[in-house]
């Protein structure tokens, strides 16, 4: 069975050889500290670890380089609208047509990013614009909810455009929405300002065929869970998160089979000894992969201070577990 297989065979809650082996990204400073520790500098991460190689294509979904001020009222919505054509040039990745070709008889998972969530389409970039954010989605919520349908009409018709050349496995929407105590808005408010401007995207998504759609996170947005899976996400891939109020095996017994996962491992706990780590995989995988449509994975990107010996002891231990 190939990478592209095992992965829409999970999520599909099918009968894989195993579950896919996702890299959980490495930045060459990590590789570079790993090579100080024993790591061979000629070595291949892929066969090493078994990694299931996949791809995400990244459309451009920022508005136009011209555009550099925020609209402040309805009336400047216009030059929004007109930053934000999903028929521009460089809106797909470079190389679209040579790409269309390499996808087509590929053998691993394929998976488009969609939208960048609220926060980042409504401008936030610091602290500032934040607070301005959290003020109109008081005060002004009409203006909030005609910018968000801009951009959710644009993400729709861009998703669209890229989905007549290629089929993905899975779309991916990013939505840095919430912090370890819990979401920044509330469950209400990210459903009448956000939600509802998503859905002419989950609608062509469904419209095209694809049948994973990933809520990809970060920290901790269990109260938006129930919100996410009634607007048509199925599968929540969180980052970073605190374990104790984001346990993947709590969510699974909370919402079941609606729910997929991916991801579920404390990156933290790589960071301590063996120990931690037999603790954690063997007390959190095991009962996910029983239940099906579990993609295991460190909740977030390795970073330098993870030692190489720990980093190879959690692989044979996940790769022990999973292929039982």
């Amino acid at each position: 069975m190939n990478s592209r297989e095992r992965f829409v065979e999970t999520m599909g809650y099918g009968r894989p050889d195993r579950v896919p082996y996702f890299h959980e990204g490495m930045q060459e400073e990590v590789i570079n500290e790993w090579i100080k520790q024993g790591l061979p500098s000629d070595a291949n991460l892929y066969e090493m670890f078994s990694f299931d190689y996949r791809e995400e294509i990244e459309p451009d979904l920022e508005p136009h380089l011209w555009f550099k001020k925020w609209p402040k009222s309805k009336h400047e919505l216009k030059r929004l609208k007109r930053a934000m054509d999903p028929n521009e040039r460089g809106r797909l990745p470079k190389g679209w047509n040579r790409l269309i070709n390499k996808w087509r008889n590929r053998d691993y998972a394929l998976m488009l990013r969609v939208h960048r969530g609220f926060f980042l389409s409504m401008g936030v970039d610091g602290w500032r614009r934040f607070k301005e954010v959290s003020y109109l989605a008081i005060k002004d919520p009409k203006f909030v909810r005609e910018t968000m349908r801009i951009q959710g009409e644009f993400a729709a018709s861009l998703a669209e455009r890229a989905l007549k050349d290629v089929e993905p496995d899975a779309a991916i929407l990013v939505e840095p929405i919430a912090e370890n105590h819990g979401p920044l808005i509330s469950p209400r408010m990210y459903e009448d300002l956000a939600l509802k401007s998503y859905e002419p995207v989950l609608t062509v998504l469904k419209k095209c065929g694809v049948n994973t759609i990933i809520f990809l996170t970060f920290a901790n947005i269990r109260l938006l869970i129930p919100s996410i899976l009634k607007w048509g996400f199925n599968c929540l891939w969180a980052c970073e998160v605190s374990s104790k109020d984001m346990d993947y095996r709590d969510l699974r017994r909370e919402f079941g089979r609606d729910l997929r996962l991916i991801g579920g491992i404390d990156l933290d706990v790589l960071r301590l000894d063996k120990e931690a780590i037999k603790k954690e995989i063997y007390e959190k995988v095991p009962p996910l992969l029983e239940k099906g449509g579990f993609v295991p994975l460190a909740d977030g990107r390795v970073r330098a201070d993870v030692p190489l010996e720990n980093y190879v002891y959690y692989r044979q231990l996940f790769e022990e577990v999973t292929r039982r």
